[in-house]
Parts: C-alpha cells; structure tokens; sequence
C-alpha cells in the first residue's frame, strides 16, 4: 500500500479547481487514457497584464496525478506567463510534502500541463512530429523529453527515469536506448548488473527469476496500481497471473511480453512468458 503524504490526501480526497473553463484562453493536454494518467489544464488569462486569473483541471489517474494536478492551479493564479514558467515539477511534489519515488512522473505531467497551455496561448503548440525522435512507444516518451528531465531532476539510472516519465515500464524494450541516452548526458559511469552465471541450476534460476520479479517487475506494476504473482517454474516457462489494474488491461500481452523481455535480458534467451488463463 503507497504511504501518501497527508497534504497528498488532501488535494486528492478535497481537490481544488476541478473542471473545465467553458472561455478558457490556454488549454494544456498531456498524457494519454492508454498509458493510465491523462490531465488537461484551463488557463484563463488577463489580456492587458499577461497575468493568469483562472486556473481549472481535469484528471484521469492515480490520487498523486489528481494531488499534483490540483495543487499547480493554485501558484499559477496572479502570475504571469514567465513567472508560471517559473515553477518546476519538483517545487509540485515539494508543494504535496513530496512524493513517491514512482509517482514522480504526476509532477511532470502538471509541469507539462502547464508548459502546453502556455504554447497553446501563445501560438507555439509544437507538432507531434516535431517533438523529438520517440523512444518508449509503450508511454509516447520521445528522447528530447526524457533528456529534459533527466537534465533537470538530475536522474543518472534507468529506473529513475521510470519514475519521473514511466518510459521503460512497459515493455522494457527501450531501456537500453535509455541507458545510452543517459550515458551521454552525464560523464560517469551507470552502474552495471552483475553478470549472472552462463549455467544455473533449477533451484538457482527459480531464485533469480522470483527475485527479479519482485524488485524490478512488481515495483513498477505497483506504480499503476497493477501487480503480478508468479504461479510457477517449469524449466524455461514462467507462469504469472497480473493482478490489480493489470488485469484485463488492454496492454496485458505487451505487459507479458515485457516480463519476457526483462527475463530474457537478465536470465536467459529460452525462458518464456505466460499468463495464467
């Protein structure tokens, strides 16, 4: 169960500023209802001072995206644009008494919200091809986003990345692409995984897979309120049953896939993924 802040609680269980503005001069989308967390944001705006006067939000996702999501409508009214502009993701989840390490990405996306409204009013709406080149097809992370907040939330690992945009949650097939990128940006060297032994025994493959499962795989099914149970091992087949909101999903099989791919990257190239029917 995620330990949530109490100002978190709040702002999800008494959110401020909910819903849309009919006359709304800026309207910022981000996310996708796919991908399990979607914002839209509406400015009103003062025309002679460029100060926002109005603020409202519509939310899909967890209780930190709806949290995060109500508390940038509050700091944003009285300022003008480039004073908004000013507010980062992190002044978002410090505004919250700050967030999970895997729930980062709802501060993001308020940031995000908000950098879209302002581009929408001022005519600077930038077209999806011109984004950048994309590199997590499971969440549309593009490489210009995932080096932008790695630059700015000083992220050095694939899995932080994860938790700031969820890109390489889903599949996992980007993040070695990730791990490149992040090996660019920074002049250090990313820690590796020790190499796993070219022989195991039964017992031995069994541990891994149980201990991979739980400390890369089931973490970031948390994350979205999914989950997964290992039913068995029979030589190279894994049997799982996902769980949560990962049940019945319609991104269930490119979930297994992934399980399979990570397993595959770290155990073996045989080992095969099923779910239990």
């Amino acid at each position: 169960m995620w330990e949530y802040t109490e100002k978190v609680k709040d702002f999800f269980l008494h959110p401020k500023n909910v819903g849309r503005i009919e006359d709304a001069d800026a309207i910022g989308e981000v996310g996708s209802l796919i991908c399990g967390d979607a914002l839209r944001l509406f400015l009103k705006i003062e025309k002679e001072t460029g100060e926002i006067i109005d603020a409202k939000f519509q939310t899909f996702g967890c209780a930190s995206a709806i949290a995060s999501s109500s508390v940038i409508t509050e700091p944003v009214k009285g300022r003008t644009l480039d004073e908004a502009l000013e507010i980062t993701n992190q002044d978002i989840a410090e505004s919250l008494g700050g967030l999970l390490d895997e729930k980062m990405h709802c501060s993001v996306m308020g940031r995000e919200a908000l950098e879209a409204a302002i581009a929408n009013y001022r005519g600077e709406a930038i077209a999806v091809e011109e984004k950048g080149r994309l590199v997590c097809k499971c969440f549309d992370a593009t490489e210009e986003k995932i080096r932008k907040v790695a630059i700015d939330n000083y992220l050095t690992t694939v899995d932080k990345i994860t938790n700031f945009t969820k890109a390489g949650g889903g599949c996992g097939g980007c993040r070695p692409e990730i791990e490149t990128i992040l090996r660019d940006i920074w002049p250090l060297r990313l820690p590796e995984r020790p190499a796993i032994p070219k022989k195991l025994t039964n017992l031995q493959k069994i541990t891994l897979i149980q201990e991979i499962i739980e400390t890369e795989i089931r973490p970031r099914l948390q994350a979205d309120n999914g989950d997964i149970e290992l039913i068995d091992v029979d030589r190279n087949n894994v049997i799982v049953a996902l769980r949560g909101m990962c049940a019945g999903c319609l991104m269930a099989d490119v979930t297994i896939k992934g399980i399979q791919d990570k397993l595959r990257e770290l155990i073996s190239d045989d080992i095969v993924v099923e779910a239990q029917s």
